[in-house]
């Protein structure tokens, strides 16, 4: 994203007063947040500063939309203790490492009881470290299962039985999108693959888990996809924005990625997008429910902010129920309240896999942010996995082997990677 979108500050309304945060006059309070495209930032923004009786102001940092870059000028603000900072827009995968760090303040209990209620429990994990809020959700993402519904009368409910169906398709039509890429993406499917098949990364912010026998299993299927002539055939650089191309031009029978590729197709791509169906992710165990990636931002209060009473209101009514349903409705990012699928512009939103995307976000596993060091466990998943066709699907052993060596590494915060 350009430089002139992280240097914007879009100043909504007047400027902040002084005096202390406890007495009267308007604050204007900084949120520094990723770049959406549909405009749901100065709209959430000016509601409620409208709404706050001129207890503040809220002005718009904008951030770049690759999440490294985000979280490179975070870091550096926020360890020169920067108070320019009020609200954070983080990704969930930031937590565990801010928190740790002490630079967002904990969320007050009397605004928990409010910013939680009706909030997946999937979701929330995301926001806590060691027990504790520490941010408050405000919208969240998770993949799907896209198909042609030309090409498979069902859906496949497990990966053997996809790439088995792919495969009977050929090249030509029965391609399957992934990411499998060098970069978070690939930490996003390798975690809700070992996830799926019955065991987690870590078991706490700095021990390990990982189960030989099911994360090999994990393995095996990604290798078995990659070696496949149905492979995309850039699967070692594939990212959700390749798999979608991937998928429009009409080669594709299958693809795991997110819900903004549905209007996508639309666009580019009608008659691909007239076959087009959704389901729930594929099962790596027969019979055992897969666990989904969850994406999205939870807010943050900075602890070096000399407003933080008043950006925590302000983070209470930028998570308000309508405004969730303006973020779906201008950016397509679904809410993180389970009660607002049942609201009918969502289904209008999501025609005929609303009830997915609430489903994929209730069964989600979220990715080892628990750890402070989550960045070297990142680096570790990207480095021991990629690219994914030396993974062996008969003997995945000397992969898991490397990734279990560097788990150990970054959890114990080596600094070996």
């Amino acid at each position: 994203m350009t430089a002139s979108l992280v240097a914007m500050a879009v100043v909504l309304t007047g400027a902040g007063c002084g005096g202390d945060e406890g007495g009267e006059g308007t604050r204007e309070l900084t949120w520094f947040v990723p770049f959406q495209p549909g405009g749901a930032l100065t709209t959430l923004s000016e509601r409620c500063s409208q709404e706050s009786n001129g207890r503040y102001t809220i002005a718009l940092e904008l951030l770049p939309t690759d999440a490294s870059q985000q979280r490179e000028q975070l870091v550096r603000r926020l360890g020169a203790e920067d108070d320019s900072i009020d609200l954070i827009g983080m990704d969930v995968i930031w937590t565990g490492e801010f928190a740790n760090a002490g630079w967002i303040a904990p969320v007050p209990g009397d605004v928990e009881s409010q910013v939680t209620e009706n909030v997946f429990e999937s979701v929330l994990e995301t926001a806590r470290f060691e027990g504790e809020l520490y941010a408050i959700p405000v919208w969240s993402n998770t993949q799907l299962l896209w198909y042609r519904k030309d090409r498979v009368d069902e859906p496949p409910q497990t990966w053997d039985e996809m790439i088995d169906r792919a495969e009977e398709l050929g090249p030509s039509e029965g391609r399957i999108q992934v990411q499998g890429n060098r970069y978070e993406g690939l930490v996003v499917w390798t975690n809700w693959m070992i996830e799926s098949a019955g065991t987690s990364i870590l078991a706490g912010p700095e021990e390990l888990e990982l189960e030989q026998e099911p994360t090999e299993r994990a393995l095996s299927i990604m290798g078995r996809l990659s070696r496949s002539p149905v492979a995309a055939t850039n699967i070692s650089t594939s990212t959700e924005d390749s798999a979608r191309l991937g998928f429009e031009d009409g080669s594709s029978a299958f693809m795991i990625n997110y819900p903004f590729v549905y209007p996508s197709a639309e666009s580019n791509a009608p008659d691909v997008f007239e076959q087009m169906g959704a389901a729930k992710l594929p099962q790596v165990v027969k019979g055992e429910e897969s666990a989904p990636p969850i994406g999205g931002i939870n807010l943050g209060v900075s602890a070096f902010s000399d407003n933080q009473e008043r950006a925590f209101e302000a983070a209470e009514c930028l998570v308000q129920a309508e405004n969730q349903i303006e973020v779906a409705e201008l950016e397509g990012l679904p809410p993180v309240r389970s009660d607002l699928f049942d609201e009918p512009e969502i289904e209008e939103i999501y025609p005929g896999f609303a009830s997915l995307i609430r489903e994929s976000i209730s069964d989600a596993a979220p990715r080892p942010s628990q750890s402070p060091a989550y960045q070297d466990v990142s680096l570790a998943i990207q480095r021991s996995v990629h690219p994914t066709d030396e993974i062996d699907p008969q003997d995945p052993t000397p992969t898991y082997e490397e990734l279990r060596d560097k788990l150990e590494q970054a959890v114990a915060r080596e600094g070996l990677l």
